[in-house]
């Protein structure tokens, strides 16, 4: 029998930077904080073995929607109010999942029945991670596992301004995982999902 080869080692990752050393003990540092105004907290929903989620338009409010996958089934959720209005224990097999369609899409239900919605999570897809007027979301694992959230305006994250003034430090995944994190496509919401529940903020 042939003796594999032996696989060549690195001599490790370079060291870091000064700068980046300084940058990562600033994220470390910095506390999780409230969304800064005009954001405010809606609902922290809990969502056992969430898959993804995904963003539609109520057709009479006009209110952002925000539509949950997981191994239960599918929920819709008002991201103004953070109601539950709509909820499909059982969906088709072939609808159950994101990944049976090409576009990452299921079938919407509720008042958005009849379309389908982009849902992004753990098969892949992403939300918006900027507004037209200049918020920006990012995802950083300075002391990975653990993911954090920033927010941010005008370009504050994390390179110029103060944390509290130019950018936010607004959610940190401790234990569970991260599925998605975004914008909704009018700019209004902002929905950070992990594998046990969705966290919503809402802005007029």
């Amino acid at each position: 029998m042939k003796k594999a080869a032996e696989v060549e080692h690195s001599e490790g990752e370079p060291r870091l930077s000064a700068y980046q050393q300084a940058m990562r003990k600033r994220l470390i540092a910095a506390p999780v904080v409230p969304a800064p105004e005009p954001w405010r907290p809606v609902a922290l929903v809990p969502v056992g073995g969430l898959l993804g989620i995904g963003f539609a338009s109520h057709p009479d409010s006009g209110h952002d929607l925000v539509m949950v996958v997981s191994h239960d089934g599918h929920g819709l959720f008002d991201a103004v109010t953070g109601e539950k209005i709509a909820r499909e224990r059982d969906p088709a097999p072939e609808d159950s999942t994101p990944d049976a369609v090409a576009d990452l899409s299921c079938p919407g239900l509720g008042p958005v029945t009849g379309s389908r919605v982009h849902i992004a999570g753990l098969f892949g897809g992403g939300l918006h991670t900027t507004t037209e007027d200049g918020w920006s979301l990012e995802v950083v694992t300075p002391a990975w596992p653990n993911e954090r959230v920033l927010l941010s305006r005008d370009g504050g994250l994390p390179h110029a301004g103060r944390h509290g003034e130019r950018w936010w430090h607004v959610f940190h995944s401790y234990h569970p995982e991260l599925r998605a994190v975004g914008f909704s496509p009018s700019g209004r919401t902002i929905a950070v999902a992990t594998s046990s529940d969705v966290s919503l903020w809402a802005r007029e």
